[in-house]
């Protein structure tokens, strides 16, 4: 974790989304640095668990999703959370672990990604994703590793027309870099027609390739009085070639907490071909160092969660 001197080294490069060097935003409000770095760099991590609606095999699946964000650093080179070693070679990430767990009838599905990107993200993009389903026919895993031009991918699968592969991808923002880029700064998210890396749970589910696709991008203001009574902001992609629609409803005061997302999508093109629905909305949030509740008697914190898988 972090202190705060780190925090407010980095802050104004996450609100601003514009800054290129440290001097360019000195001119951030005091107050602004101290909240975020007062909020990120507590020692604690951020839990969220949502009311899961995951479509899987035409059907609809009850579930928990959880998010959980946390700062540390990380070796920009390696690649790797930092544990030892010269620190001045890592850099401040905000690590997001995605997990969604549900049932397909007897059998289980536990999938989990994670995403690490810089809290100076105008200087570097995200580092690395990875991302892995187990369920009871097998499991899978896929890794992209950030080289500047391009991506590193790593798939290891236990379906025959995946295999074990490695190949590159051309740089495009990365649809599992939206959730860190809304707590980091939600005004930098790209909007109109943008090249994205599809999500990593959605290539899996739908066994479709990781490649990079077009979609329209927007961002919009609205009010859910059953989400919040403040205003909301809603991000959606619109791939066409997929058929699929994502949108991402958050706060749009500090610290922009995501309260809901939706994805739809249809496996045929036709006007009328059905569609398919998957839906996630907030219902507990829960901030403490995780990582030393790890006896039994920390159980009850699962129940503060709401988790019920």
């Amino acid at each position: 974790m972090f202190g705060k001197k780190a925090g407010l080294t980095f802050l104004s490069f996450a609100l601003m989304g514009l800054c290129t060097t440290n001097e360019a935003c000195s001119s951030e409000p005091t107050e602004n640095k101290t909240t975020f770095s007062d909020y990120w760099y507590s020692g604690k991590a951020e839990i969220t668990r949502y009311e899961l609606e995951q479509t899987r095999y035409g059907e609809t699946r009850k579930g928990d999703a959880v998010l959980i964000f946390v700062t540390e650093d990380f070796w920009a080179d390696r690649q790797v959370k930092y544990e030892f070693g010269d620190k001045s070679q890592t850099v401040p990430v905000l690590k997001l672990n995605f997990t969604r767990k549900f049932y397909t009838g007897i059998y289980p599905y536990s999938v989990m990604s994670s995403i690490f990107t810089p809290v100076d993200f105008t200087r570097r993009t995200t580092l690395k994703t990875t991302s892995s389903s187990q369920e009871w026919c097998g499991h899978t895993f896929t890794q992209l590793n950030n080289r500047g031009q391009e991506f590193d991918v790593q798939l290891r699968s236990y379906f025959q027309a995946e295999g074990d592969k490695a190949f590159k991808l051309d740089s495009a923002f990365l649809e599992d870099e939206i959730w860190t880029r809304i707590r980091l700064a939600p005004e930098s998210l790209p909007t109109g027609e943008i090249e994205i890396i599809p999500g990593s749970q959605f290539t899996r589910f739908r066994h479709v390739p990781l490649k990079v696709e077009l979609a329209e991008a927007t961002l919009a203001t609205i009010t859910n009085k059953n989400l919040s009574a403040n205003t909301l902001a809603v991000y959606t992609l619109h791939y066409k070639d997929l058929n699929r629609t994502l949108k991402v409803t958050y706060e749009t005061t500090f610290p922009y907490q995501i309260l809901a997302w939706e994805e739809t999508y249809s496996t045929a093109r036709e006007k009328n071909a059905k569609k398919y629905t998957t839906k996630a909305v907030k219902t507990h949030t829960l901030r403490t160092d995780y990582w030393s509740k790890n006896k039994l008697s920390d159980s009850h914190l699962r129940d503060e969660l709401g988790i019920i898988y």
